[in-house]
């Protein structure tokens, strides 16, 4: 079982279902980008090792599933939502390219990064290839609103990167705008995934605008467990290149509850680590101040909220896979 459906012990028959439609949407997603020119397809073919989780082409079918109503047998899945997933995945895609660029990573998925490979300039430029490909895919689906929402979220996406490149090396920065740019630069698309999922389905307004909420929650979360692991976890266990946001002056939420509630003293500390890039023994006042603990009771309350928008969908498999999903969130070490 792929991504974050490492579940089938828990929800078997919706698990094995939801991982054939992914198999589908990997082939979407591979004949798209399949190019005349055998340069091109090399470097496609090496960001397929990106390909991890999917957990926005997951959510989008399990989003689809789950307001498709009954019989709960995957018929309310279409071309139209294998299509989108596959959208979600390449603009998501493009985002990894270009975020690796932007922090100088060598690792990925346990292998080397483009940029590490063939340099920033062909990153760059097969970044700009995913996204190009991603709108390419979505006008076949024939629907220009879904067309004007992925516009939107992208352009969302760029926004949550630039705030934060405007704040990096801001030891002043708050929780709030924190929050505020991981809103956009992450959560956005989790958030579209689940509505638009429902959305093609046929869901009403409501449960489209719930699906939307638990997605945008869900992001938050997802983020905040990803800068953690970038501060605490093991490169061999997560798989790519760790403590980068330190070194590109990337100011996290666990650094902001250190920062806020620790004295003069051990803020001029961290001040001084986070300054000389010293990761292991910033890594050790964090867990001693409570700043860890912090942080993951902010992610853990934030999927409880999640999981709180599933009650407007109808009981059954489907939203109890969501639910476990958004559990298994914040409980990965990669």
């Amino acid at each position: 079982m792929s991504g974050m459906l490492e579940l089938a012990d828990v929800h078997p028959p919706i698990a094995a279902l939801i991982e054939e439609q992914l198999q589908q949407v990997a082939f979407i997603f591979e004949r798209q980008l399949a190019s005349d020119l055998s340069a091109v397809n090399a470097l496609c073919l090496h960001i397929e090792n990106y390909r991890g989780k999917m957990l926005r082409p997951t959510l989008v079918l399990l989003s689809g599933l789950a307001g498709g109503g009954l019989p709960c047998d995957g018929s309310c899945l279409t071309e139209k939502h294998r299509t989108i997933a596959a959208v979600a995945e390449m603009i998501h895609m493009a985002t990894l390219v270009h975020d690796d660029v932007l922090d100088e990573a060598d690792i990925r998925r346990g292998g080397s990064t483009v940029n590490r490979l063939w340099g920033n300039e062909t990153a760059v430029m097969l970044g700009d290839y995913l996204i190009s490909n991603a709108f390419h895919l979505c006008s076949t689906v024939d629907d220009p609103s879904i067309n004007l929402a992925l516009g939107e979220v992208t352009n969302t996406l760029c926004e949550g990167e630039l705030i934060q490149l405007y704040h990096r090396n801001d030891c002043g920065l708050d929780e709030e705008t924190y929050l505020e740019i991981v809103r956009r630069k992450t959560a956005s698309l989790i958030a579209e995934c689940c509505r638009l999922g429902a959305a093609i389905s046929g869901s009403d307004p409501r449960t489209c605008e719930a699906m939307k909420n638990y997605g945008s929650t869900l992001g938050v979360a997802f983020q905040i467990q990803d800068d953690l692991l970038d501060l605490i976890g093991e490169e061999d266990v997560v798989g790519k290149s760790l403590g980068r946001d330190m070194i590109k002056g990337k100011i996290t939420l666990p650094i902001i509850c250190h920062l806020k509630n620790v004295n003069q003293t051990q803020r001029g500390e961290a001040l001084r680590l986070i300054a000389e890039n010293g990761t292991d023994a910033l890594r050790d006042h964090l867990h001693q101040s409570g700043a860890v603990e912090r942080a993951t009771e902010i992610a853990a309350g934030l999927i409880e909220d999640a999981k709180g928008q599933l009650t407007h969908l109808p009981a059954g498999e489907p939203r109890d896979l969501l639910m476990t999903l958004a559990d298994a969130i914040i409980t990965r070490s990669r």
